[in-house]
């Protein structure tokens, strides 16, 4: 899966395979110097780097300057005891301390630090999505770091949508449109409904350290969903190499092409007092 690096720390064996798996030939810098040789400029504003990940200061449209501060990255980048989070669980309102750096508008610097209280919520079933809650508020992090959020949309993408696809963990961007939608996107004993596709022959060739990178409507500073993943070698229904399944349940696989996951979800399970209900009627996040 799975976008993520080598981190530090050791994990067991049975998560070799997870979070710290084949990554990258190429070095974060090289990436840049590739990038700025191309032309292309990204704005890295709201953007977050983790330790083995990548990641994006969000807001929902309904959150106010005093509310505190989400990241949201992938649910595979979060460290569940050791190991990625198992198929049909979720974390809610989990108390967790981490770390995200926030790069500068133009991605070559880091301008400040944010922690985490808690994971507002994560999993790995039906979609690939963590949110952690911060210590800091929207203001406070505007003020201090000159960084502002961007916006969590509420409505369903569209085919053919122009996107950006920024990584903090690489300091670098993708450009590309939406191909279609996945009926249902497999890898390993995972499974997410309606993912997102990246055209192949498009910018979007994401590599590992991208997961957890925004998805971003081009021209825009809204967030539309969340890189997760990609066929690395053209195996079928693996780790690091999800397949298709149709309605149908015809099953196709094409080495090279990326995925990311639907963030809209989010406001089906939001109350009131913008916090996550997943009781709620009509919610559509996994629950246990």
């Amino acid at each position: 899966m799975l976008r993520s690096v080598a981190i530090a720390f050791a994990f067991t064996s049975s998560a070799a395979f997870a979070l710290p798996i084949n990554a990258p030939r190429v070095s974060g810098h090289d990436l840049s110097v590739i990038a700025n040789q191309m032309g292309v400029s990204y704005d890295f504003e709201g953007i977050v780097q983790l330790s083995n990940c990548s990641g994006a200061l969000v807001r929902y449209e309904s959150s106010q300057p005093g509310d505190k501060g989400i990241v949201l990255t992938n649910g595979h980048c979060v460290d569940y005891q050791g190991d990625m989070i198992p198929p049909n669980r979720h974390l809610i309102n989990e108390p967790v301390t981490r770390q995200f750096s926030l790069l500068s508008r133009d991605g070559q610097s880091r301008v400040g630090t944010v922690s985490s209280s808690k994971i507002l919520y994560a999993t790995m079933t039906g979609t690939d999505m963590a949110l952690y809650e911060l210590k800091e508020t929207f203001d406070q992090i505007s003020s201090r770091f000159g960084v502002d959020a961007l916006t969590l949309a509420n409505v369903r993408p569209d085919a053919g949508t122009i996107i950006e696809i920024i990584s903090g963990y690489w300091r670098r961007g993708y450009g590309c449109k939406v191909d279609g939608f996945v009926h249902e996107l497999r890898e390993a004993g995972y499974k997410f409904t309606d993912s997102i596709r990246y055209e192949i022959n498009g910018g979007c060739k994401t590599i590992h350290g991208t997961s957890g990178s925004p998805i971003i409507e081009g021209g825009t500073r809204t967030v539309i969903g969340v890189n997760n993943t990609g066929n690395d070698d053209g195996g079928k229904c693996t780790m690091n190499n999800p397949c298709e399944v149709d309605e149908n349940g015809k099953v196709t696989a094409v080495k090279g092409r990326s995925y990311g996951q639907q963030t809209w979800h989010v406001y089906t399970c939001l109350n009131d007092r913008n916090q996550l209900d997943l009781s709620r009627d009509g919610c559509k996040l996994f629950r246990k």
